[in-house]
């Protein structure tokens, strides 16, 4: 036995003692505890303890695990590519990572921390929450989840919600639940012609990454190579009206789109294109899906994106911002539609659980105000104003296009394929930020970041950039 071994399983055998004393209350003596004679004699032990049991508890209790950013590579499974820091702390639009630097969090999370870091409001929600229930399992319901659904059909057309735990999730029960209910209305009807369970999307279009919703995607690049992927799905192209008509028919069960698309480079959705695709839909008996995981609950100046141009889906997906940093997503649907599952056709353990609800629902209540949502189009104007100055020093920018929070700036020919070195860089001055793809730089901060951090975020920016464009020019 090595003398390392033999000290880990002295320490181990010393951390067993210790708590075994501490659980039968040893430790309230007065060698361990600090006491109180009263004057009646009685000696009152207070709950603060001695120096001598802080030096032993610090000895031999666990200490949290020592972690640089070279342990990501070395136990996590490399499936993500981090940036080269650890942040460690964030409260409203600022973080700060191990070594006390602060940054400005234009990326919220990827589109999820719509009200910053740490809200205060949501914070009470949480802990108010974790004092009652944690979870139940879908054996049970709960207050939170009847709360949120309520909230959501209230404020959309939906009279039915499914709550699940990932965008992707509420991807997949939009899918499933458009072939069942294909199945159930349409399969050996008189005048069908074949089986009614073809999916049509779009290209660039991105849904998940489950096996199911990252054949749906529109991007071969995560979907190559995990053949063979589920069938009887195919992509249009996005904002061609004429491409969906050749794909759309009577075997179509769904139509998933969405209004804008985000990782495929911020790009909003014409109004005549999705007037269009609910034309359709209607018209051959097919599902019409908003994928709104990212541009939901605000993010573009309007509860959700469908507000915009006038066309209501019959299911719509919410996740990201909805809890605001918990992980929490939702399927929203009418009853007509929602009557194809049934109990046990899909489910999932953690969906609606209590935690998560009251978070959200908090969340909601806070974003779903005319100030706020009103907020974040003027916000977008800011944006709009600060990136046109940058461009007309730097000119890197062919399009800045997006709508309320979700902002997209396109890189002209010169900076081409640029997007993730620019990021870099502006990190290296202290802001956060996303691509969507090799050319285009995105931001999606918290909908109610100050203007004068969006001012000094944007100044960092235009660092980074500066940064870049000299050595492209050297």
């Amino acid at each position: 036995m090595g003398i390392k071994h033999f000290i880990h399983i002295v320490i181990g055998m010393a951390r067993k003692l210790l708590y075994t004393l501490y659980q039968v209350n040893i430790f309230h003596s007065s060698l361990f505890t600090e006491q109180e004679i009263l004057l009646d004699g009685r000696v009152v032990p207070h709950d603060k303890f001695s120096p001598l049991f802080t030096l032993i508890k610090e000895a031999f209790m666990e200490q949290p695990i020592p972690v640089t950013r070279q342990s990501f590579d070395e136990w996590i499974v490399p499936t993500y590519a981090p940036a080269d820091f650890i942040v460690v702390r964030g409260e409203g639009a600022m973080l700060w990572d191990q070594q006390g630097k602060s940054y400005l969090d234009f990326a919220g999370g990827i589109a999820v921390n719509a009200l910053g870091h740490g809200h205060p409001a949501v914070k009470a929600a949480l802990i108010e929450q974790a004092d009652k229930v944690w979870h139940l399992g879908n054996g049970y319901t709960n207050e939170p989840v009847l709360r949120l659904a309520k909230q959501l059909i209230d404020a959309t057309f939906a009279e039915k919600v499914f709550f699940c735990n990932s965008g992707a999730e509420a991807n997949e029960a939009a899918l499933k639940l458009a072939r069942k209910y294909a199945l159930d209305n349409f399969a050996n009807k008189p005048g069908q012609q074949g089986e009614k369970n073809q999916i049509v999307a779009f290209r660039n279009a991105f849904h998940g990454r489950t096996l199911f919703t990252v054949s749906a995607g529109g991007q071969p690049k995560y979907s190559q190579d995990f053949a063979p992927l589920p069938g009887g799905i195919s992509h249009g192209i996005f904002n061609d009206l004429a491409s969906a008509e050749v794909l759309i028919n009577d075997q179509t069960c769904a139509v998933i789109v969405e209004p804008i698309q985000g990782e495929g480079g911020v790009l909003p959705a014409e109004t005549e294109f999705l007037h269009g695709l609910r034309a359709l839909c209607d018209r051959h008996n097919a599902v019409l899906i908003f994928d709104e995981v990212q541009t939901g609950v605000g993010r573009t100046g309007e509860l959700y994106a469908y507000m915009h141009y006038g066309v209501t889906p019959d299911v719509l997906t919410s996740a990201k911002a909805l809890g605001g940093g918990f992980p929490i997503a939702a399927m929203l649907t009418t009853t007509q539609y929602a009557s194809a599952l049934n109990v046990g056709s899909h489910g999932t353990t953690y969906g609606g659980n209590p935690l998560a609800c009251a978070v959200a629902g908090t969340v909601l209540s806070l974003i779903n105000t005319p100030e706020v949502l009103a907020g974040v189009k003027e916000r977008h104007q800011w944006f709009l104003e600060g990136l046109a100055d940058i461009n007309a020093r730097h000119k890197v920018f062919a399009e800045i296009r997006g709508r309320g929070l979700l902002i997209g700036c396109v890189l002209n020919n010169d900076y081409a394929g640029k997007s993730k070195e620019i990021i870099q860089a502006a990190a290296q001055h202290g802001l956060i930020a996303l691509i969507a793809g090799p050319d285009v730089v995105r931001f999606a901060p918290s909908l109610i970041i100050s203007r004068h951090d969006i001012k000094e975020g944007l100044a960092r920016l235009a660092l980074g950039i500066e940064q870049v464009c000299r050595k492209v020019k050297s």
